[in-house]
């Protein structure tokens, strides 16, 4: 792996995964980055372990927050982990007419 692809990983450690903050360290575009991603299997692997390294420590810190009692990190993660249980968020549209609208119906499909 040339040194470019290695100082591109050091940014991406750095940055938490960031693309664009890691490729304006380096001095690449963000469409080389792309490239090596296809291009490279060694690079892509190096890069997806680290965004998995990310989210480990960012949901390490979640976790800290909820033992602590953030009502906010709980909430999200109800949301997001405990969908199984009913913990989801539903938009419920009431309709007060009852009967079928006049408007919507076949009826009025000569009137143009």
């Amino acid at each position: 792996m040339d040194s470019k692809k290695k100082d591109m990983l050091e940014a991406l450690q750095l940055s938490m995964s960031v693309i664009s903050t890691a490729c304006e360290r380096v001095g690449i575009s963000r469409q080389t980055h792309y490239n090596w991603l296809r291009s490279d299997p060694e690079y892509k692997e190096q890069c997806e372990s680290l965004e998995q390294r990310t989210i480990d420590m960012v949901e390490s810190h979640l976790y800290k927050l909820i033992r602590d009692g953030n009502p906010a990190a709980t909430i999200f993660f109800l949301k997001t982990k405990g969908k199984e249980r009913g913990y989801v968020e539903r938009q419920e549209i009431a309709v007060a007419e009852k009967k079928p609208l006049s408007w919507f119906t076949d009826d009025n499909a000569d009137v143009a």
